[in-house]
């Protein structure tokens, strides 16, 4: 051992003198594991650390290869985590050394991270970067081609077939049984689906010692191009997912993780999504034929045979899975349709849901049906398979008669893992199975079950002895262009059942069975199970009734909801609760990644809202300081009552009479001074302002508009033109020719401060000057936009003064003046109605939204007779929701509230106390630059100099986190520079509430400062 180590140390000396001649490097190094080469970590004097490669005499084209790939990527995409050559002091990108013989070196760029199979790992969220950054790596490599990768190699498993003849080697009868099954289906189905597959070169070794993981788990590394081949393209997501399973609690989900993040970098064809979970167990058989192989020719490397055991214990695992719901989880990770013709089958049977035959046919010409509560999660929950027959049946039975029922019915996508007992609590390819994928219609022993289309018997299974349910029939479905699918009937009578051959044809209507009694189902109340089965995952008649809550998505294509066949006047489907996870997931891919998600980093999943909270799915409730929405509270009785009232009253357009309408409008109306007393309706501000802008455009004959900078009045195209939020940001085209910005008024950080008591005037000047501009093009404006406080620029007071003048500037050019009370309406701020009244002004136009139906989608535009009446040339405006019934109910409501609960007084008083408390801790935090607002619509803004202004942006972000971390109170940022504190609540925002945000802020900005 001391000869040895003597030895070790002689070799670093040399290699040490030699980076010094060769690079200039001086080092120390650290030896590293290699199977063929001499690694080395290398960490020079001056902190930069390396990976020294010293490469035996060999095969040149493959090393020739790797460096030539690594230029090819540096070149292509610089950003991906790959190893980068150093070129030594000559510009070589290799050079020679003596040491153990001749060996050529190479000097690469230290990647950070440990390696993956000693890393700690969250398997789904490292098995995702890994798809990326694979996907990123062979987008790179589609145009790169060389002599070494177009090698004939045994680790190609693209020529899996080749090692047919090794299977003999493998030791256990049932180890050759499975990778024997396995090479025969590559051969005869997976590789004739691959020819239709893109090839080219791939790295097709990202196993668990060449992948590097950063302390989140996330892929910070890609080493050793080494086994890098010109093959199928999909062969590297197979490689991947080998050794990215090992040890997962979900090895399919795995593969499904790292498929699906490969293809939104690099598109997959649905062949090849198919093709990933059979290949990934080509994988495991051609490692364990090439393990036999190695073992025969070097029978004292026991590594090998212990290396085995992960491989095989993984195969059995994947063995064990249903294939067909792999390969459906793994479709749906990529964006396809988990079950290809899921969706035509129920197209069909939506087209022709009204010819369909009654499956159980009551006595009674109009029955009812009560819908049977089998909801865990629900007070009254059942948990019938603890009772005796007699007992379950006489339960559900009166249930059924105190409703005056015909039968009843158990829900499609209820969670049955509770009540129904331990036969659906057991693991089913390895996941436990527990929503309910059909629905239990509850009748009497005996009632008569009838084919509501046509069909033939394809499978007739008995349960008794597994679990002592009774039979169960699936009838196949052959429609209209060969569309096959198949109806499930569960818990029949055996005597009925017992008439009944597979292949017999079933006619519309016909009587094929009937319901089981109590005894013959392991004593539950007798019921007939429905269930639409779009494949039956080659189970046949043992088709599952119950599915995997996390996989529902997949679930629901293999059995969609029955509602459309049985066409009964009550719900017979629920929505199935999602986790967090997959719901971001869907939004992204169903609605689009441009609506964005609150807190993005760990989102929130809200179900409820009462008062000034809104409440979690785990119950939690969470302090709401930035939902001025819902402006008298989540989900406020009264508000919620008189919509509900309505609702089971009339609901229709406003081209027929109503009193609600009228009524609301007047109510409207009296909030405002004369002449504003016409009132439109609309479903949103952007619809008010949009209408705003054709309204002014018709009165005055002029285009032009007139906003603040750093406004936003909508998502509307006109109102993106008058929003320099979004054009002049990320995104945005720019300023439109027919808008002018005018000057933020900004009393902090603005041209005129705090203590010039002229700024209103000055900062006016601005919007003078840009009717100016107008003027010089002999234009004049159609309207001047600006709200009571500005909103996006920064919950901006404005200065004394500043609309009266503005307003002056813009009447005296013949354009028209508008209020966007759309954030800061209706008693908001505290001591009037409305923000603009701060102003002592009127505005020929006033548009008001969100709060004004609490949640609900309404807004409504309020001006003069006059300016209506030029809006009145011929063309009718009509909006087919605005004004409806129900909105005129919901916004009296509102008002009612507003009025009844002294919620503008109490704005006023809250938001003092909140204000008050705000700047007495930027007396102790100067990270505190203002404190601003009305009411309860404010804004604190944090700096990290009062002198210079600079904004905290950073420590805001921090701020908000740790404000939702450690005392759930929900907050945003605002303003041009992001460092504003956002503050606008619900108005029942209490002094409670107040109190305890302050104290949570002070809490926050003192560890902010530590």
């Amino acid at each position: 051992m001391a000869d040895r180590d003597l030895r070790t140390e002689q070799e670093l000396a040399t290699i040490r003198i030699w980076l010094i001649e060769t690079y200039g490097i001086e080092a120390s190094l650290s030896p590293l594991q290699g199977e063929h080469d001499l690694n080395y970590r290398v960490s020079a004097a001056d902190g930069q650390e390396y990976l020294l490669k010293l490469h035996a005499a060999g095969d040149a084209d493959e090393l020739e290869m790797q460096i030539a790939v690594l230029e090819h990527i540096a070149a292509k995409d610089s950003g991906l985590p790959i190893s980068r050559t150093f070129r030594d002091r000559s510009g070589g990108v290799t050079s020679k050394i003596e040491l153990r013989g001749p060996r050529t070196a190479r000097l690469l760029a230290w990647l950070p991270g440990d390696i993956w199979a000693k890393a700690p790992l969250r398997h789904m969220a490292s098995a995702e970067s890994l798809g990326r950054l694979l996907a990123g790596l062979d987008r790179g490599l589609e145009d790169f081609s060389h002599a070494g990768a177009k090698r004939l190699y045994a680790w190609d498993i693209g020529r899996a077939d080749m090692h047919a003849c090794h299977v003999e080697l493998i030791d256990g009868a049932d180890k050759r049984e499975a990778v024997q099954a396995i090479l025969e289906h590559f051969s005869s189905t997976v590789l004739p689906r691959l020819a239709s597959c893109p090839k080219q070169v791939i790295h097709n070794d990202a196993n668990d010692y060449n992948v590097l993981l950063d302390k989140d788990g996330v892929v910070s590394g890609l080493l050793d191009f080494g086994d890098m081949v010109e093959t199928w393209r999909v062969i590297e997501i197979a490689v991947a997912s080998a050794y990215a399973l090992i040890g997962s609690p979900d090895p399919v989900g795995t593969v499904a993780a790292l498929a699906g993040a490969y293809h939104q970098v690099n598109l997959l064809s649905e062949a090849e999504v198919e093709l990933v979970f059979d290949l990934v167990k080509t994988r495991y058989a051609v490692s364990m034929c090439m393990a036999a192989k190695q073992i025969r020719d070097n029978p004292e490397n026991t590594y090998l045979l212990v290396s085995q055991e992960d491989v095989w214990r993984e195969l059995n695992r994947l063995q064990g899975e249903n294939r067909a719901i792999a390969i459906a989880r793994i479709r749906d990770a990529c964006g396809f349709a988990p079950i290809p013709h899921a969706a035509a089958v129920v197209r069909w049977l939506e087209k022709n849901a009204h010819d369909f035959a009654p499956i159980v046919r009551p006595s009674v010409k109009k029955p009812k049906v009560t819908v049977c509560d089998f909801s865990a999660a629900g007070p009254e929950a059942a948990r019938w398979s603890s009772l005796d027959a007699a007992e379950a049946e006489a339960r559900i039975m009166a249930q059924i008669a105190s409703e005056g029922a015909a039968f009843g019915i158990g829900l499609y996508g209820e969670d049955r893992g509770i009540y129904q007992g331990d036969a659906y609590e057991t693991a089913i390819e390895g996941a436990r199975r527990s929503v309910h994928l059909g629905v239990d219609i509850f009748a009497p022993a005996g009632e008569p079950v009838s084919a509501p289309f046509a069909g033939k018997v394809a499978y007739i299974h008995d349960d008794a002895v597994a679990f002592g349910f009774g039979p169960t029939v699936l009838l196949e479905h052959e429609v209209e262009g060969g569309l096959r699918f198949w109806t499930l009937y569960g818990h029949l009578s055996r005597n009925s059942v017992a008439k009944l051959a597979k292949g017999q044809a079933i006619a519309k209507g016909e009587v094929f069975a009937a319901f089981g009694s109590a005894d013959e189902n392991g004593n539950w109340a007798p019921h007939l199970h429905f269930q639409i089965v779009t494949d039956h995952l080659g189970l046949a008649g043992q088709m599952h009734g119950v599915g995997v809550r996390d996989q529902w998505q997949v679930w629901r294509e293999v059995s969609p909801d029955p509602s459309v066949v049985l066409g009964l006047s009550v719900p017979v489907s629920v929505i199935v609760p999602r986790d967090k996870a997959f719901l971001v997931r869907e939004r992204h891919r169903r609605i689009g990644r441009s609506l964005s998600i609150a807190y993005s980093a760990t989102p929130l999943k809200i179900v409820g809202g009462e008062g000034a909270y809104l409440i979690d799915e785990d119950g939690t409730r969470w302090l709401d300081m930035v939902n001025n929405v819902c402006h008298v509270g989540h989900c406020h009785p009264r508000v919620v009552k008189a919509a509900q009232a309505q609702m089971q009253r009339l609901n229709t357009n406003s081209r027929y009479l109503h009193d609600s309408l009228v009524e609301y409008s007047r109510r409207l109306a009296a909030q405002f001074p004369d002449p504003l007393n016409v009132c439109f309706f609309v479903n949103s501000g952007s619809e008010a302002n949009d209408l705003a802008i054709r309204l002014a455009r018709a009165y005055t004959g002029n285009r032009d508009i007139i906003t603040v900078d750093h406004a936003y009045h909508g998502h509307l195209s006109s109102l993106i033109d008058v929003s320099p939020y979004k054009f002049a940001g990320k995104g945005g085209e720019g300023q439109a020719l027919h808008v002018k910005v005018a000057e933020m008024p900004d009393l902090y950080r603005g041209r005129y401060r705090y203590g010039d008591a002229d700024a209103g005037r000055k900062y006016a000047e601005d919007v003078r000057s840009q009717v100016a501009v107008l003027a010089a093009d002999g234009r004049r404006p159609a309207l001047f936009f600006s709200e009571g406080i500005l909103g996006t620029g920064g919950q901006l007071s404005l200065p004394e003064r500043y609309l009266r003048e503005a307003y002056a500037h813009v009447r005296a050019a013949g354009g028209l003046c508008l209020a966007d009370e759309v954030q800061v309406g209706f008693g908001r701020v505290g001591s009037h109605m409305w923000a603009h009244e701060l102003q002592g002004v009127v505005p020929d136009i006033v548009t008001m939204g969100k709060p004004i139906g609490n949640g609900h989608p309404m807004a409504a535009v309020v001006t003069t007779e006059a300016i209506a009446a030029s809006f009145a040339n011929g063309m009718e405006y009509f909006n087919t929701f605005g004004g409806n019934p129900v909105s005129a109910e919901i916004g009296l409501a509102v008002l009612d509230v507003i009025r009844d609960e002294r919620l503008m007084n109490h704005c006023r008083v809250v938001g003092d106390r909140l204000m008050d408390g705000a700047r007495t801790l930027a007396g102790k935090h100067a990270i505190i630059g203002d404190v601003r607002g009305h009411g309860l619509f404010n804004g604190i803004e944090l700096v990290r100099n009062r002198e210079t202004l600079e904004p905290a942006a950073r420590e805001l972000d921090f701020v908000i986190a740790e404000m939702k971390r450690k005392h759930r109170i929900l907050l945003s940022s605002e303003g041009p520079h992001h460092n504003v504190l956002k503050v606008k609540p619900p108005a029942p925002f209490s002094a409670e509430d107040c109190d305890r945000f302050l104290d949570a802020l002070d809490d926050t900005l003192q560890r902010l400062s530590v």
